[in-house]
Formats: structure tokens, C-alpha cells, sequence
């Protein structure tokens, strides 16, 4: 730890040293003018190039939504649709133990002063409304009518009918994504760190639901509750809490037989994210000569700094990873959300411990980071409705700025239940892109390529969706018949990433003999 607090503070030290801010805005304006140039000369050819190839175009390439809640992945009305359907069909199930005795679907409805004809979309009232830097109203809105029994019922995984309806609705969601056939998606799901049985009974409910296809992956977020937990009394110390979400993933890799369910969870999921608000402010930071308490020595009530999340969960996973792979098992990706909100430094935190990052949009205020992150390609998934509703006006979003720059950014959708309208939340989050920024059908292609290249869906896979040469840099990495992306626009992007490495890079002095 002591070592990645020293290359955190030379980082933040380097990104807010005035001459380092200076060349990196330059350069980061050189690069949004190269590319205004390129596409002023080369914007005929790109759509010639891609006129000329039969059956592709941008409906039928693939892209994944890198970022997407999975109790939220459904739209309102879907969701409503099945709640009168399992009113309508399943009255007297027992589905809650409240009060002190077991319910009904339909008494709790009655409790709620609610029939199956009362209720709509408005009834429901989990569109995010009113959430402008109150991410306390927005969870509330994963409430649906604003009652915690009826999402404990419907979007939860660990509840008295053991998830069944939330696997419904899942096998629902599953059936669209096969019938559109080219949108695939990463779902979280949450791992909380409170009790070591979690991963169990996330694995069974997968596993017994058979919630598995080709067109899905699943990745654990870790919510930052630490604070809670110790409060509650559900955790001593913050190590018990990583105690209670790593150690059943070393003993399940150890020897899978021990927990089947977990085991073959395990083989479909990609990665890890963590999340909470970032705006929270943090009681306790990291400073130069002041060192902060190890895990089993964590026992204030207050939350861990963000860095100081990042880095334990970093290490964990990457322990975990390297015997994985001693094993022949998939490894696991880290991909927190960082640089929605609060202190843009959580980026520097993500920038040494991170494959990809959610959101990213507080990347605009530093561009000594912004540049490093270009330079490296750390992929950011962006969701700019989520960021409509809860930080950042859409027309502010940095988005157009960081694709015409070439950060590898892709478009996601956070939470559809709560901001989008349509059924296809993914080409909604695309279109209104398209409209607002004026992307052309080139850069539409080309951020569904980032999608695929961002997540983290399996080589096979991705050399059936963008060729079997993808790995390979520039053009010869890309087959436009998949990806509908013209070689030109890859070829531009590889040229120009060379040159600024090349920039940056230190010239190889001559060696002198004496």
C-alpha cells in the first residue's frame, strides 16, 4: 500500500503541475483539431467505404452496453406489465414476511391501498424526476410506488420466494436481447460484503434459474457501505468485510466442486465494480507522512476514503486472478464507477488500479488526466441521460469532446427503468446521441466497436463479432464487413495515438563510447 500511496501523490502531483497542465491542454486541442480536420477531408470517403459493404450497417454490428444496473434493466413499462401479470395470475402466493406474518401478492397490494387496475407507470413513479444532485432521491426511485416491500418482492435476489420474480422478469429482458440479436449487455449485480453466505445464494439463484446466455455477462458491484454495516453492527472491521467478499471466491477457485452453483456463476462472470455517490465527503483522506490504518485496524464508523477502496479491491482481485489463471479459470476485470461526481483526483485512484471506468465525466476538469487516460486507453463507459438526470445537463457532457479527442469511450445506459422510454434503451441512448452531437454513422460504428473492445465478453466472442484479427493495431486489426467501422477512421485513430506516444516518449539518446 505503501507504494501505490507514492505513486498516487506523484501523480496528483504531476496533474496539477502548471507546465504539465499547459502541454496537456495543447496537446488535448491539437487532438479535437486533427480530428475536425479529418473529418472535414475524409467524411465522404468513410461513407463510401461503408456503402460499399453489403448486409452491415449500424443495426446490425455488435455493441454491448458496458454499464447497465441489472435490477434496473428493464424499462417502466415492461416492469408494469409484469407486476399485473403476477397480480392477475399469482394473487395468493406468499411473497413478503412483514409485521410479523406472512403476506400474500395481494395483500400487500391491499396494505398499499392498491388494485391491479390502479396501477401505471406514473403509479409506479421510478423515473428519475426531481434528482439533480440528490443521488439520496435517486436510489429511491428503485422503490417502485415508492414502497421498499414491493422492490424487496420484485427486484430482489435474496428474499422469501428467493428471487423467483426478479428471474422471471430476467428470462423476459433475455428473450428481447435474443430477438435483437446484435445488443449484448453487462449486468451488475451486488455483492454487498455484509455476510459470507452472499456469493452462495447469488450463485444458486443463476445457477437454478438458468440465467445464463450468449448475449449476457455478469459483473458484482461492491457498494462503498462500510459506514452502514460497522453502524449495524454486521462488520468489525473493514478486513472482515473483504474477508466476506473474497474468500469464498479463493476457496470456490480452489475447488470448484465445493460449490457448483458459485463455480459456473463464476464462469460467466467478467468483472468488478464498486459504486456509491462520489459527491459524499470523505472524513478521512490519504496525505504525504500520514498513514492510514490497514484493514483489520479500519474500525472507525466512517467510510474508507475512495483510493483507499480502490486499491484493496485492486489487490484482491488481482491475488484472485493470478490464481485463477495457475488454475485455467477466467480472470476477472476491476471497472469502478469513477469521475461522476466529487474530486476529479478519484480518476488518478482509478488510473493506477483500473482496466475501464463508469461515467468519467469529471475527466473534463483535469486535463493532465484526461490526456493520461487518452494516452493509455483505459476504456469509459459514458452514460449521458444517467448524467442528464443526476450531475451534468446534457448538452454539457463532455462525450463529443472526448470521442473527437480519441479517449476510448462507449455509450451505456445505467439504469433503464429510470431514464429511458422505449424498449430498446440502448439505440435510445445512441439516437439521442446522435441527434443532439450530430455523430455521423461512422462514429456510431466506431463507439459500438469501442463497446465490444471495452468489455469483457470472451476472445471467441469477440472475434466473431469484430474478426478474427482485432487484437492487431490499426486496419489490420479491423474487418469492416464486421464492425462497419472504415479502415481510414481506424487507421487515422492508430496514427495519431502513435504520434503523441511517441511524443511523450523519451528520445533514445545515442550511446557514446569513450
Amino acid at each position: 500500500m505503501e507504494e501505490y500511496y507514492k505513486d498516487l501523490f506523484e501523480i496528483k502531483r504531476i496533474i496539477n503541475f502548471g507546465p504539465v497542465k499547459t502541454l496537456a491542454f495543447k496537446r488535448l486541442q491539437l487532438l479535437e483539431a486533427r480530428y475536425n480536420l479529418h473529418t472535414l477531408l475524409n467524411s465522404e470517403r468513410e461513407l463510401v467505404a461503408q456503402k460499399a459493404v453489403p448486409h452491415r450497417d449500424f443495426y446490425n454490428v455488435r455493441k454491448v452496453d458496458t454499464h447497465i444496473h441489472h435490477s434496473a434493466c428493464m424499462n417502466q413499462k415492461h416492469l408494469l406489465r409484469f407486476i399485473k401479470s403476477r397480480l392477475r395470475n399469482s394473487p395468493g402466493e406468499i411473497v413478503i414476511f412483514r409485521d410479523g406474518r406472512f403476506m400474500t401478492l395481494s395483500e400487500v397490494f391491499r396494505s398499499l391501498n392498491l388494485t391491479g387496475y390502479d396501477l401505471s407507470v406514473d403509479t409506479l413513479d421510478m423515473h428519475a424526476s426531481n434528482t439533480f444532485h440528490r443521488f439520496d432521491r435517486f436510489n429511491l426511485k428503485y422503490n417502485p410506488a415508492g414502497q421498499s416491500r414491493l422492490r424487496e418482492i420484485f427486484l430482489k435476489t435474496d428474499n422469501l420466494i428467493a428471487g423467483k420474480y426478479l428471474a422471471e422478469i430476467t428470462k423476459e429482458v433475455i428473450s428481447d436481447l435474443h430477438a435483437s440479436k446484435y445488443q449484448l449487455v453487462e449486468w451488475r449485480v451486488s455483492i454487498y460484503g455484509r455476510k459470507r453466505s452472499e456469493w452462495d445464494k447469488l450463485g444458486r439463484w443463476i445457477y437454478v434459474n438458468k440465467l445464463t446466455s450468449p448475449h449476457v455477462r455478469w459483473m458484482v458491484q461492491i457498494p462503498r457501505l462500510y459506514f452502514l454495516y460497522k453502524k449495524l453492527g454486521e462488520v468489525d472491521n473493514f478486513q472482515q468485510m473483504l474477508d466476506y467478499i473474497f474468500l469464498p471466491l479463493f476457496e470456490v477457485t480452489r475447488d470448484p466442486s465445493s460449490n457448483l452453483p458459485l463455480h459456473y456463476f463464476l464462469e460467466t462472470m467478467v468483472g468488478f465494480d464498486c459504486v456509491d455517490d462520489e459527491s459524499k465527503a470523505e472524513p478521512f483522506r490519504a496525505e504525504r507522512g500520514k498513514k492510514l490504518p490497514k484493514p483489520h485496524e479500519w474500525t472507525h464508523e466512517a467510510n474508507p476514503p475512495y483510493d483507499y477502496w480502490c486499491y484493496y479491491l485492486y489487490a484482491n482481485i488481482a491475488a484472485l486472478n493470478e490464481f485463477r489463471r495457475q488454475k485455467g479459470l477466467n480472470i476477472f476485470s476491476f471497472r469502478p464507477h469513477s469521475g461522476e461526481a466529487g474530486d476529479p483526483e478519484h480518476l488518478a485512484a482509478a488510473y493506477l488500479t483500473a482496466n475501464g471506468i463508469n461515467h468519467g465525466i469529471t475527466l473534463r476538469k483535469s486535463v493532465a488526466l484526461q490526456y493520461l487516460y487518452y494516452l493509455t486507453q483505459i476504456g469509459i463507459a459514458m452514460s449521458p441521460l444517467s448524467n442528464n438526470r443526476l450531475f451534468l445537463a446534457y448538452h454539457r457532457n463532455p462525450f463529443p469532446i472526448y470521442h473527437a479527442r480519441g479517449l476510448n469511450v462507449s455509450l451505456s445506459t445505467d439504469d433503464p427503468v429510470m431514464l429511458h422510454y422505449t424498449k430498446d434503451a440502448l439505440l435510445e441512448e445512441y439516437s439521442v446521441a446522435v441527434q443532439v452531437w450530430k455523430l455521423t454513422s461512422t462514429d456510431m460504428c466506431e463507439i459500438a466497436r469501442n463497446s465490444v473492445l471495452q468489455s469483457g465478453f470472451e476472445h471467441k466472442f469477440k472475434e466473431h463479432y469484430l474478426g478474427p484479427k482485432y487484437t492487431l493495431p490499426g486496419s489490420r486489426g479491423n474487418d469492416i464487413r464486421m464492425t462497419n467501422v472504415p479502415d481510414i477512421r481506424v487507421d487515422y485513430r492508430h496514427e495519431t495515438l502513435q504520434g503523441e506516444l511517441a511524443f511523450v516518449s523519451p528520445p533514445l539518446l545515442p550511446i557514446t563510447r569513450g
